[in-house]
């Protein structure tokens, strides 16, 4: 009972410790934002790029096929009762302002929120981050700000081919291989549509890319961390990041629709 009491009471007060200290490193890379020194742009703007590169265009092989079975699934599963409901309002209210952020999001999070936290672990474990400061850089700006800024615009550009993949794509997938009858579904779309679906879900795709990258650098610069406990973090990472995802989906959604 006493061994129970005291794990429950350890884990109470390292959630309580979790919050301030993630806040403390948000703070820190906020302030190298609009801190902006002229020297290393050129080398912050490669690295960026790298980071779009894998996170985004070689994410296309996956992004694109779940695009297509999400939206071809939907569009045969709703229009058999499009004589009751909306098809174009349906396919707006599913695909653009709920599902289509939340699984570009799931996406980066298994292909590139893990491996960013294994990458920055295992500099940590190999001493590589203070081999960095020795030389008189500083860690967070050379290994945080790319990432933040590559992969918060990332999931920007993949969450627009989503939409896309997932409304055309699905529709010509229904109307080559199947009989179902969707007439006028574009013009039914455009007439659902508005500024604030757009802007919502670029709002969520932003602060998605924004926590999914804050959570895993934050948890990859843990000091005192041992080889052997990355897997567990790495798995701890990707939870976290999910669930703060959902978070900011209920939020933004109830204060932009209710």
């Amino acid at each position: 009972m006493n061994q129970l009491a005291g794990h429950i009471g350890r884990r109470t007060l390292a959630a309580v410790d979790h919050l301030p200290n993630l806040l403390a490193f948000i703070y820190s890379i906020l302030k190298l934002i609009f801190h902006r020194p002229a020297t290393g742009r050129a080398m912050l703007k490669k690295f960026t790029l790298e980071q779009i590169f894998f996170t985004a265009y070689q994410a296309l092989y996956v992004i694109i096929p779940v695009a297509l079975l999400i939206g071809s699934m939907l569009i045969i599963q709703f229009a058999k009762v499009s004589t009751q409901y909306d098809l174009g309002k349906i396919m707006v209210l599913l695909i653009v302002r709920e599902i289509g952020p939340i699984v570009t999001a799931l996406i980066v999070i298994l292909r590139t929120a893990t491996a960013v936290s294994i990458e920055i672990g295992y500099m940590q474990v190999f001493h590589e981050i203070e081999a960095i400061e020795m030389a008189g850089i500083d860690p967070l700006r050379l290994l945080c700000l790319p990432r933040l800024m590559g992969i918060t615009a990332a999931i920007l550009c993949l969450l627009v081919i989503f939409n896309l993949v997932a409304v055309i794509g699905g529709y010509l997938i229904v109307w080559i291989f199947t009989y179902i009858p969707i007439k006028n579904l574009f013009g039914q779309i455009e007439a659902a549509i508005t500024f604030t679906d757009i802007l919502v879900g670029n709002i969520k795709a932003l602060l998605f890319g924004f926590s999914i990258t804050v959570i895993c650098l934050y948890h990859g610069f843990k000091p005192n961390m041992k080889i052997t406990g990355i897997p567990a973090q790495t798995s701890k990472v990707a939870v976290e990041c999910f669930f703060s995802c959902l978070v900011i989906d209920v939020i933004i959604s109830v204060l932009f629709y209710l």
